[in-house]
């Protein structure tokens, strides 16, 4: 079946046809690219006006169209251009996944400005180290990211301020009737394939996140990555099956494919390889306040999804939900996650109750703005373990602790190279030379590559936590820790749990005379941490912490003694 899927590739990827690979400058570097792919998202956003009165996003009762979603985006583009924004500007969005959300990214790439992507969880702190850090010139948010704006206002004062859904607008900000009030001419702008598009803060490992500078030409070939990744696996699945019964007939395709938008719009799994995407093929995005199984299933059934991918533990809680036997689910094509590993348990339950859906997942980081591998329907099934098969405009390797490049199934640490890496981290010119070496991204992430090209992964160099696809570095909440009176050492480390896939544990060690319990640990850090990150497992106890020969606390002889029971 491997033979069939090369095959598939090379007759896609040839100089005449959609997925045709050429070469090109890029910073410095000849890489792969795909030939047709938008030269930035301005030209790609303005190529779906053709997508017409086809629905486009939709929240509760509201609903809008490709060309309502287009004048909106105009009349927002023409307001921040009359607003003082320039091309290369940074515009944060922070707000839960509200329409208004793509509709002010779209606006913001078309005018040739910055998008940051603001983590809703970060409590006022956070929020205002990436304001600054960023140098936001304007911030775009909702009623509970302006309320945690609102203490902090006083640091950012030359920052404007427009206002989403919001009760009422204070006296220092615009709120958003004004803004699509303007009229609805798109300004010209100035952009070339390689200026920033889109910030996303990724943890990092000293303590404080990092600011991930995506490109017009990074975003733009994803988009194209996605597709090929997913198609070229439907389209060799389908000559296994037609090969196996010549009389099958093929399933139509739907009126118009649909997504779910319920994992966070500031993360690439589901802005880069959900919204952009759907968006390139004219799809419906129905976006949800929060997450719930049983509402996603009615979503599903009501608004004909076609595909869900999320982070695992969602497509799992909707399996396991008493109303998925009730709702009708037959036109979900595709059932699977990205932004974590896809349990192999998992792919087999999509496979038994998918019902018409195969089960599919994608391998990706904020650093490739997206994707770099996919796996899809019986491919995934055979080789459950497999983060998948990288596209083909990448360079995968996995390389030893010196560097050099290892043979096929060899374990090390896998290094990716292509378009879509990104420009570096912003404001960190170390933390860039220390992941991207001579065009290599590190991505920290150990495995290895097999003969058919689909990456596995064994495990992380990264010391993190991957809470239900949210990374939690451990050193970030290990410096909340030692603000906390009386803590003399500490040490954070995952916790397998079936719900979220890890969750996140500390060691406490007290010191001398000081008492305190882990629910005081925890109001503590209510104040330093987004929730998903306050350890939900603590142990705090008088024996000093394992350490090895250098000071460096043992984690996994943590990991591996301490009883989950035992936690408060």
């Amino acid at each position: 079946m491997y033979d069939v899927l090369q095959e598939t590739i090379e007759e896609l990827t040839a100089d005449d046809q959609m997925f045709a690979i050429s070469e090109a400058e890029v910073r410095g570097q000849t890489l792969k690219v795909w030939t047709h792919a938008p030269a930035n998202l301005r030209e790609f956003w303005l190529s779906t006006a053709g997508h017409d009165d086809k629905d486009y996003l939709v929240y509760n009762d509201e609903r809008l169209t490709y060309t309502q979603a287009h004048e909106k985006v105009a009349r927002i583009a023409n307001w921040l251009r009359a607003n003082g924004i320039k091309e290369g500007d940074r515009i944060a969005i922070a707000m839960r996944n509200y329409p208004e959300w793509m509709l002010s990214y779209w606006a913001i790439a078309c005018v040739g400005a910055v998008s940051v992507g603001v983590n809703a969880w970060w409590v006022a702190d956070e929020l205002q180290y990436g304001l600054e850090d960023s140098n936001t010139k304007m911030l775009i948010c909702d009623q509970e990211r302006l309320d945690r704006l609102t203490p902090i206002r006083d640091a950012l004062p030359d920052m404007q301020v427009v206002t989403v859904r919001c009760a009422e607008t204070p006296a220092w900000a615009a709120p958003w009737e004004t803004v699509v009030a303007a009229p609805a001419e798109m300004p010209d702008a100035q952009i070339d394939p390689d200026d920033d598009v889109c910030i996303f803060y990724t943890s990092g490992t000293t303590g404080r996140p990092k600011g991930a500078q995506l490109t017009h030409r990074s975003c733009a070939n994803n988009i194209v990555s996605t597709i090929f990744g997913n198609l070229s696996q439907v389209t060799a699945v389908g000559k296994l099956r037609a090969a196996a019964d010549p009389d099958a007939q093929p399933t139509p395709p739907p009126e118009q494919q649909a997504s779910i938008i319920a994992a966070p719009l500031f993360h690439v799994t589901t802005n880069n390889c959900g919204a952009q995407v759907q968006t390139f093929l004219g799809g419906k995005l129905v976006h949800m306040y929060k997450w719930d199984a049983g509402e996603a299933l009615r979503i599903v059934e009501a608004e004909k999804i076609t595909s869900f991918s999320s982070v695992p533990i969602m497509t799992r809680e909707m399996i396991a939900h008493p109303d998925y036997a009730k709702r009708d689910t037959s036109s979900l094509q595709m059932f699977g996650g990205g932004g974590a590993p896809v349990q192999p348990d998992l792919v087999d339950k999509v496979a038994k109750k998918g019902r018409n859906a195969s089960p599919a997942q994608g391998y990706g980081l904020t650093e490739t703005s997206g994707i770099v591998a996919a796996s899809f329907g019986i491919f995934l099934e055979d080789k459950p373990g497999a983060a998948g098969r990288f596209v083909p405009v990448f360079d995968v390797r996995a390389v030893d602790t010196e560097g050099n490049p290892l043979p096929a199934g060899e374990v090390g640490e896998i290094c990716i190279r292509g378009p879509q890496v990104i420009k570096g981290y912003l404001n960190r010119p170390d933390a860039t030379a220390e992941t991207i070496v001579d065009g290599w991204l590190h991505t920290g992430d150990i495995g290895y590559v097999d003969e058919d090209n689909f990456i596995f992964l064994v495990d992380r160099a990264k010391d993190m936590v991957l809470r239900g696809g949210e990374n939690v570095y451990c050193s970030e909440v290990e410096v909340a820790l030692f603000k906390f009176p009386g803590v003399k050492e500490c040490a954070v480390f995952s916790v397998p749990d079936d719900r979220l896939g890890e969750e996140v544990g500390a060691a406490i060690v007290p010191e001398e005379g000081a008492t305190f319990t882990a629910a005081e640990v925890r109001a503590f850090c209510k104040d330093h941490l987004a929730a998903y990150k306050i350890p939900r497992y603590i142990w705090i106890t008088d024996t000093p912490l394992p350490r090895n020969a250098t000071g460096k606390f043992l984690k996994r002889e943590l990991q591996s003694t301490l009883d989950v029971d035992d936690a408060e």
